[in-house]
């Protein structure tokens, strides 16, 4: 699998509820965990794969792989903190992104299970994130327009094919 990079239209359209959890939906979180540890990411989403499925994987180092299906944010705080983040879309590009100190997200794990789990710091940041993809959304959408043209300027020159 191959992670879609800043220009290709996916990456900004809405993702549909995945339908049945079942084998072929295991599979393909096992191979984004593949690409969090290929690429060095803490997070991956349907969409950044071409899958336009409402699921995401995160791992941070030191807790356990998650596996997001069909999520729903119930809750976020109204506290918000700025951290520099990045994407696997948009590679060699970092930036302070405000976003909610925490969030409740209620979703279904890779077993068709559904689960509630309320996060906070790192956890809750790379999960706003990931469900930002699901929604076409990315975090360079999240900074002023005139950085987000600098950030933009600065990938296409590093990123030059």
């Amino acid at each position: 699998m191959k992670v879609l990079t800043l220009g290709n239209e996916l990456l900004r359209q809405k993702a549909e509820k995945v339908g049945k959890i079942d084998e072929t939906i295991k599979n393909t979180a096992a191979e984004m965990f593949e690409i969090l540890k290929r690429d060095k990411g803490v997070g991956v989403a349907g969409p950044q794969i071409g899958l336009m499925k409402r699921i995401f994987v995160v791992h941070i180092e030191g807790d356990q792989e998650r596996v997001f299906i069909n999520p729903s944010i119930l809750e976020t705080s109204h506290k918000t903190v700025k951290y520099e983040e990045g994407c696997l879309s948009i590679p060699g590009i970092y930036t302070n992104v405000s976003r909610s100190e925490s969030v409740k997200i209620q979703a279904w794990n890779e077993k068709g299970r559904p689960f509630t789990l309320e996060a906070s710091g790192l956890l809750a940041r790379v999960i706003l994130h990931e469900f930002d993809h699901l929604e076409g959304v990315l975090f360079l959408d999240h900074v002023p327009e005139n950085r987000r043209g600098k950030l933009i300027e600065k990938y296409e020159k590093i990123n030059k094919k």
